[in-house]
């Protein structure tokens, strides 16, 4: 019983402190990572008289009797300890103490058994922190993916592939950061509460400030504060942040999550995808060692020159014919229909086609391609197209059957994104949760002057995708739902 284990180590922790032993102190004796000694261990153990101070968690103990061999573990490595009562007279009190999962620091000399095992002789030994819950089966794992995911710490402790994962995950976002460093972009900071929320479509999280009794929004995307950057004087900025959408929870979801958008003064949406796909090829070998991933059993291959795909025109082939720029809102909704979806009452003609898009055309894009020239009613921010205003310069990353990126050319017309701006209000004014609020502060901005410009972001989809994981097992805390 989980109770009975509590209460023996409890009895240990009281004989530790009754041995005059701290067993939390504040600083033990370590000389470097395990796999430090590792590396080195020739050099090291070539003395034979020359201690060094290695720590670690206890993951396995085998009493012999007169000697114990114990693994300790570290981020970087695990290395067995060899106790024997001849070297560390402490022994049979250590024996009598230790649990797996404590924190120990040994030190001694390195040598190597007759198993040819790298080892550590144990001549002193100190507590650096006692265990008092037994930890989960290094083999086994934790089976329930609920408290796996709730107490993600012991999900870390029971797998290094787990650890791995998110040494990926920083490499993803580090490159990201260095790629656009090295282009000339600034990395800068804007606000996470803002007075109107702005840059996407999609319904914000509310929260009240106390000390300027108002209400504020968690922001849904930089795009807003970033683009009033380039208005004031800078030409490349790019923010790596948290976004906070309060949307549902699937595969490719989460309510906060990270992204990442540039913005790209004197560009347009070509001269972005020409950035983007050199910046995510050079961003997915980084990551993944190479530019051909494996999702859902199949291989992708990112190393081809990504061909682009025309909306309007997947549209038609995929729609009997369907012309999203003519069609009318009643034959939207007859064809969502078809398709068994179920729109909201007050989705409009771009939501509509765009539902319907994601049902009929996304899915089939698999190998990497551009999605480029979306009507004007889908896309609030965008530029319109000089040849066909219906349709707007935006281009969409697509792999694996998702959206995996999304940037065009910017409005920067305070008239026509005024416009934009009311239409957005009269949907939300019907009752789109997610329609896009009219934020008078940016429309001012855009009158003293924003460059031509091009913007581009991703979120952490993108690695989830090529790690081939739900997009929660790729972040360290998930949310979830409170235990009652």
């Amino acid at each position: 019983m989980l109770e009975d284990i509590i209460a023996e180590r409890r009895k240990k922790l009281d004989a530790i402190k009754a041995a005059g032993i701290d067993p939390y102190p504040a600083r033990v004796k370590r000389s470097f990572a395990i796999a430090h000694a590792l590396a080195e261990f020739d050099a090291l153990a070539a003395s034979g008289s020359e201690k060094i101070s290695l720590t670690g968690r206890l993951r396995s103990l085998r009493d012999q009797g007169k000697i114990i061999f114990a693994d300790i573990e570290d981020e970087t490595g695990t290395i067995q300890v060899v106790l024997k009562e001849d070297a560390l007279s402490e022994l049979p009190f250590w024996r009598s103490v230790l649990d797996m999962g404590d924190f120990i620091s040994v030190t001694g000399l390195l040598f190597t058994t007759k198993r040819g095992e790298k080892s550590i002789e144990a001549h002193e030994l100190q507590l650096a922190s006692k265990s008092l819950l037994p930890l989960p089966d290094k083999w086994e794992g934790l089976q329930d993916d609920d408290i796996r995911l709730r107490k993600r710490y012991l999900d870390l402790i029971a797998g290094e592939n787990l650890r791995e994962l998110f040494r990926k995950k920083s490499i993803f976002w580090e490159t990201f950061r260095n790629a656009l460093k090295k282009e000339g972009f600034l990395e800068v900071e804007t606000p996470i509460l803002e007075n109107t929320p702005g840059g996407a479509e999609a319904e914000p999280f509310k929260t009240h400030h106390n000390a300027l009794d108002a209400d504020f929004y968690l922001r849904i995307s930089p795009e807003l504060p970033l683009k009033r950057l380039l208005v004031g004087g800078f030409d490349k900025v790019f923010e790596i942040g948290r976004i906070f959408r309060n949307e549902g929870i699937d595969r490719e979801h989460l309510q906060d999550y990270t992204q990442i958008e540039f913005y790209w003064a004197y560009a347009d949406y070509h001269d972005v995808m020409k950035l983007t796909e050199k910046t995510y090829k050079e961003v997915i070998e980084k990551t993944c060692g190479g530019l051909v991933t494996e999702f859902g059993g199949k291989k992708i291959d990112w190393s081809k020159k990504w061909p682009t795909v025309d909306y309007v025109v997947a549209f038609r082939e995929a729609n009997y014919g369907l012309d999203p720029l003519a069609v009318s809102h009643t034959e939207l909704l007859a064809r969502a229909k078809e398709l068994k979806l179920e729109p909201e009452k007050s989705a409009g003609k771009g939501r509509l086609v765009d539902l319907i898009f994601k049902k009929t055309v996304r899915p089939t894009l698999i190998e990497p391609c551009f999605l480029i020239n979306p009507p004007v009613e889908i896309e609030p921010l965008a530029k319109r197209h000089p040849e066909n205003p219906a349709v707007v310069e935006r281009f969409q990353v697509v792999a694996c059957g998702t959206e995996l990126g999304k940037g065009f050319s910017e409005l920067n017309d305070p008239d026509d994104q005024r416009a934009r701006f009311e239409e957005q209000m009269k949907l939300r004014e019907a009752g789109d949760a997610e329609a896009q609020f009219l934020d008078e502060d940016f429309l001012e901005a855009l009158q003293y002057g924003m460059p031509p410009a091009g913007g581009f972001g991703v979120s952490e989809r993108l690695f989830a995708i090529l790690m081939d994981m739900p997009i929660r097992e790729t972040v360290f805390f998930p949310l979830m739902r409170a235990k009652k």
